[in-house]
C-alpha cells in the first residue's frame, strides 16, 4: 500500500510541474479524453539551424578577385550616376527661362480701394462701417478711404479743425475700434483730409493754401500716430506747389513700421501732365478723372499708353475722383459690368465708391443710401414687388461679377502688375493686352457704344510677346459668348455695351 501511495504522489508532482498539460479553462476534460487546453506538438527529430557565415569566412570571401571587381564596378556606376544627375540639373537650370523679378508692390497696389465718402448714407457713423467690415472684406479690397470726417463750416477757414471728428460721423474711440478690426482683416484705412470739402474751393482760396497745408501736415502726423494708414488730399497740382508740401511728404512717408499712403486727386489735366505730377511730386498714388473725362476709346488708350509705366502710382476710377458712384456714367447694368471689368484690368489701382459693387444707382446730387441684405429672398407666400425683386437680383448678380473680378486680379500677375500693350481702339471701343513673364496672358476688349464693333487686334513687334491665333473666354458680359469658348484673335466683334476677358497661356 505504501508503494501505491508513493506512485500517486509522483504523478501529482509531475502534473504540477507540467503546466502545458493543465486545463486553460474549466476543470472538465475535452472530448476524446484530453484535458482542456492541452496542445500536442510534433517536434522534428533533426532540426537544422542556419547561423550564416562567420566574420572570418566573410572576410575570406570578400577578398576574392570576383567580389573586388564587383565592388569597384558598383562604386564607379554610383559616381557616374551621381555626376550625370548633377550635370542634368545644371543643364535644366541653365536652359530654363529666367523668372522676371517681381516689382516692388505696396498694399495699395495689391487690390482695389473702396471710398466711403458719406458714412451716414453707407451705414450711419464710423461704428456702422465697422459693423459692415465682414461684407467689405468679401470684396477683397485692400484699403478704405473714409470721409472727410473733420469739422469745418463751408468756406470758413477759421472753423477748420482737421484733428476733430464731426460728432455726427462718430468719435475717436469708434475710429480706433474700426482701425483695429480692419487691420486684423488685412484692410488699411486712409482718411480724406480735403479741408473745405463742402465749399467751392477745396483749399478755400489760393491765398490760404500754405496756411492750410501746414494744418494738413500737423493733422497727418496726428492721425498716423493713431495708426491710420494714409491720407488723401484734393487738387494735387495746387497742393504740390505749396512751400509746405515737402513737410507733408516727410510726415506721411517717413520710416513707419507699415508704409503709409500719400494719395492725391488730380482732375481736368492731360495724361502727360498727370505723368509729370507723379514724377515731380513724390506722391504715392494719384487718382485721376481721365476715364470719366476721356469718352473715346482712342483717348483712353492714349491715357493708358502714357501712364502704364507708372501704374503703381496711378489710380483709376469712373466717378471716383468726384466721390460719385460709377452708375452716374455707366447707366445700364451691362455698362456697370463693362466698367468694372475695365477698371480691374487697367494698369493701375482700381478705385471704387461704395455701392459700385452692386451697381447702386445715384439719383441727383445726394449720396445714395446703401442697400444691404440683398441676399434675403422674399418669404414663401408673401406678396412680391416684381420691380423691387428684379432690382434685388440684379444687385446680387453685379456683386458676384465684381467679386470674381477682384479675386482674379489678386491671383493673376499679368493683371496685378503685368506689362501693358495696346491692341486696338475706336470711338467707342478699345482692346489691350496684359502680360507678365511666364504667367497666363489676358486680352481685354470692351465696347461701350450702341452699335456692334469689330476690332482688328494688332500687336507691334515686341520681344518675347506675340498674339496666338485663338484665346479662351474667361469672362463675358455678352450672353451670346460663352465662358470657356474659343475666340479668334485676328478680329473680335463685340455687341453693343459688352466686354470680354480672354486668356491664353505662356508658351515659351
Amino acid at each position: 500500500m505504501n508503494n501505491d501511495t508513493e506512485i500517486d504522489m509522483k504523478e501529482v508532482e509531475l502534473n504540477e510541474l507540467d503546466p502545458e498539460k493543465q486545463p486553460m479553462t474549466g476543470d472538465g476534460q475535452a472530448a476524446g479524453g484530453e484535458k482542456n487546453g492541452s496542445v500536442k506538438l510534433k517536434v522534428p527529430e533533426d532540426e537544422v539551424t542556419f547561423t550564416g557565415l562567420s566574420k572570418e569566412e566573410l572576410m575570406k570571401v570578400a577578398g576574392t578577385p570576383g567580389w573586388v571587381r564587383t565592388r569597384w564596378v558598383l562604386l564607379v556606376l554610383f559616381w557616374l550616376g551621381w555626376v550625370g544627375m548633377l550635370a542634368g540639373a545644371i543643364v535644366i537650370i541653365v536652359q530654363a527661362p529666367r523668372c522676371k523679378p517681381i516689382p516692388e508692390m505696396n498694399w495699395w497696389n495689391e487690390g482695389p480701394l473702396y471710398q466711403i465718402s458719406d458714412l451716414q448714407a453707407f451705414s450711419e457713423r464710423i461704428s456702422g462701417v465697422e459693423a459692415k467690415l465682414d461684407e467689405i472684406n468679401k470684396l477683397k479690397v485692400k484699403g478704405l478711404v473714409l470721409g472727410p470726417l473733420h469739422t469745418v463750416q463751408k468756406d470758413q477757414v477759421n472753423t477748420l479743425n482737421l484733428e476733430e471728428i464731426d460728432p455726427t460721423q462718430g468719435n475717436k474711440e469708434e475710429l480706433a475700434a474700426l482701425l483695429e478690426k480692419a487691420h486684423r482683416k488685412g484692410i488699411s484705412v486712409v482718411l480724406d483730409l480735403t479741408p473745405n470739402y463742402e465749399g467751392a474751393d477745396p483749399w478755400f482760396s489760393t491765398a490760404d493754401v500754405n496756411n492750410v497745408m501746414e494744418r494738413v501736415k500737423a493733422a497727418a502726423e496726428h492721425w498716423i500716430k493713431l495708426d491710420v494708414d494714409g491720407i488723401k488730399i484734393p487738387d494735387l497740382k495746387v497742393a504740390a506747389n505749396s512751400v509746405d508740401w515737402p513737410m507733408l511728404q516727410g510726415a506721411v512717408q517717413a520710416n513707419h513700421t507699415k508704409k503709409k499712403l500719400l494719395m492725391g486727386v488730380a482732375q481736368s489735366i492731360s495724361p502727360v501732365e498727370l505723368s509729370q505730377l507723379v514724377n515731380t511730386t513724390g506722391v504715392d498714388l494719384v487718382l485721376s478723372d481721365l476715364l470719366s473725362s476721356k469718352n473715346e476709346g482712342r483717348e483712353r488708350i492714349v491715357a493708358m499708353d502714357a501712364l502704364h509705366s507708372q501704374q503703381r502710382n496711378v489710380g483709376w476710377g469712373l466717378g471716383a475722383a468726384q466721390q460719385g458712384q460709377l452708375s452716374k456714367l455707366a447707366t445700364t447694368p451691362g455698362l456697370i459690368r463693362l466698367y468694372q471689368l475695365l477698371l480691374f484690368t487697367m494698369p493701375g489701382t482700381p478705385v471704387f465708391t461704395y455701392g459700385d459693387e452692386i451697381g447702386l444707382q445715384a439719383v441727383g446730387s445726394e449720396s445714395p443710401k446703401m442697400v444691404w441684405d440683398i441676399e434675403k429672398e422674399p418669404a414663401e407666400g408673401a406678396a412680391v414687388n416684381e420691380t423691387a425683386e428684379a432690382e434685388r437680383k440684379e444687385h446680387v448678380a453685379v456683386r458676384k461679377w465684381f467679386k470674381s473680378l477682384s479675386d482674379l486680379r489678386g491671383k493673376e500677375r499679368s493683371l496685378l502688375h503685368g506689362d501693358y500693350y495696346p491692341l486696338s481702339s475706336s470711338a467707342t471701343a478699345l482692346s489691350f493686352l496684359r502680360v507678365w513673364d511666364q504667367s497666363e496672358r489676358y486680352v481685354i476688349a470692351v465696347n461701350w457704344g450702341t452699335n456692334p464693333e469689330t476690332l482688328t487686334l494688332k500687336l507691334e513687334p515686341t520681344e518675347g510677346v506675340k498674339l496666338p491665333e485663338t484665346a479662351t473666354v474667361k469672362l463675358s458680359t455678352d450672353d451670346a459668348v460663352e465662358v470657356d469658348s474659343t475666340v479668334k484673335l485676328d478680329k473680335i466683334t463685340l455687341a453693343p455695351g459688352t466686354a470680354l476677358l480672354l486668356q491664353f497661356p505662356y508658351t515659351g
